[in-house]
């Protein structure tokens, strides 16, 4: 099965070796016909601890890391 890659913008790097990176997902609406975003946020695994808070930043589906963390981060799409 491939794994899925999400790129999102980097909102906390406060943990040791973990980003939080909110992912933004637009789609339209069933019934209103109305472009709706909704986002939700990823604990990604940043081994190199390079990246900063406002990156852009794309992220794999990986095993479980920790409790949180099944996610690890790729490369920078932009830096902030």
């Amino acid at each position: 099965m491939p794994k899925r890659i999400l790129q999102g913008v980097v909102v906390s790097d406060k943990q040791d070796k973990t980003l939080v990176v909110k992912v933004e997902r637009r789609f339209t609406h069933p019934l209103l016909k109305k472009t709706v975003r909704r986002s939700k946020n990823y604990h990604a695994h940043d081994e190199s601890k390079k990246f900063k808070v406002g990156d852009v930043v794309s992220i794999e589906e990986t095993r479980p890391i920790s409790r949180l963390k099944r996610w690890k981060v790729l490369d920078a799409a932009a830096k902030a």
